[in-house]
């Protein structure tokens, strides 16, 4: 299996995802853009295992038409100690235990590694990674190449946290980067071009999909949009018990469209990242406090990230939902 032909117009994208629901939903958003070229897929444990994450990966690409992009296969668990798989909230399967009929896996010979360094040093400046999942692929190619992040024009990630946040607010941690402490230090820890962004929980928690969105995708006669639909219903069996009602946050999602449309973005923040353990997790957060100031217990070293605080929900919603809901049609809307 290898590269499908390159358009010299399109975004090129390389997706890292541990394929759960949200991932999902990302990867129907991303396909349905004209503009945006996915290269290759690599897959990692998180959401589900890595052998589910790349099933549901091809199950995705059976359904959009796109099983020419090639599946590499990645860490079936963190740098140290055991995975910690996030079944109570996707489910056994990543995808909700709907009975789906899922695709089985088609992986390239090369493992995600080393398909992340091959590729980002034969194309430099030119593609943007785009990790959705804990970082171990991340951090397993920096050891290869220590200065991969130089070679890629963005490294857009779901995962951190923001800034601090403001006195009396509750302080918010993510899973990605809590699943393997090691990994999320070696990558915030890289030499970059100012290139990284961090999409943390502080902004995605706020991007919602509410009763109006699953109706639209399960009414509709289109083959994606129902499986969208579908499976974010079965993300609803979870959330409804944090905010009383079956709407669900799109983590992925709205990382995936600040990929795509970076111009939504209203806020950001931007310095060195540390580690703190918080509430049991583990809070990545750019060392700034909310009103951006030095934290008063100092400033750790390391290269600057940019973190996103601020959103166009609005914008967001219309463009990522028009896209579940209607494929490329939905995308030039």
């Amino acid at each position: 299996m290898t590269t499908p032909p390159l358009d010299p117009d399109a975004q090129w994208v390389v997706v890292d995802t541990d394929t759960g629901i949200d991932d999902a939903h990302s990867l129907l958003y991303l396909l349905a853009q004209p503009d945006v070229q996915i290269l290759g897929i690599t897959t990692v444990y998180g959401n589900c295992s890595v052998e589910d994450s790349a099933r549901n990966v091809q199950t995705v690409l059976r359904l959009t038409g796109r099983e020419d992009i090639p599946v590499h296969g990645g860490a079936a668990a963190p740098l140290e100690g055991e995975p910690s798989i996030a079944w109570f909230v996707h489910g056994h399967d990543g995808l909700g235990d709907r009975g789906l009929d899922r695709a089985e896996a088609r992986l390239a010979d090369e493992d995600a590694a080393d398909y992340l360094v091959r590729i980002a040093n034969e194309h430099p400046g030119r593609i943007d990674l785009h990790p959705l999942g804990p970082l171990t692929n991340i951090a397993l190619a920096l050891e290869k190449d220590p200065e991969l992040f130089l070679k890629f024009r963005s490294v857009v990630i779901m995962g951190g946290a923001g800034p601090y946040p403001a006195p009396g607010e509750a302080t918010v941690t993510d899973a990605n980067t809590h699943n393997d402490r090691a990994a999320a230090e070696r990558v915030f820890r890289a030499p970059n071009a100012g290139n990284v962004v961090m999409v943390g929980v502080n902004v995605t928690s706020t991007a919602l999909l509410e009763e109006d969105v699953t109706a639209l995708l399960l009414g509709s006669d289109r083959p994606e949009a129902v499986f969208a639909g579908t499976i974010l219903d079965a993300y609803n069996d979870f959330y409804q018990y944090k905010w009383g009602r079956r709407i669900s946050a799109a983590h992925d999602g709205l990382a995936s469209v600040i990929l795509h449309r970076p111009e939504i973005v209203t806020g950001w923040v931007e310095g060195p990242v540390d580690f703190t353990p918080a509430a049991g997790s583990l809070a990545t957060r750019v060392a700034l406090t909310s009103a951006g100031l030095p934290l008063v217990f100092g400033t750790p070293e390391g290269p600057s990230v940019r973190a996103v605080t601020a959103v166009d929900l609005p914008a967001f919603r219309r463009r990522f939902v028009h896209a579940l809901a209607f494929g490329r049609e939905g995308a030039r809307g």
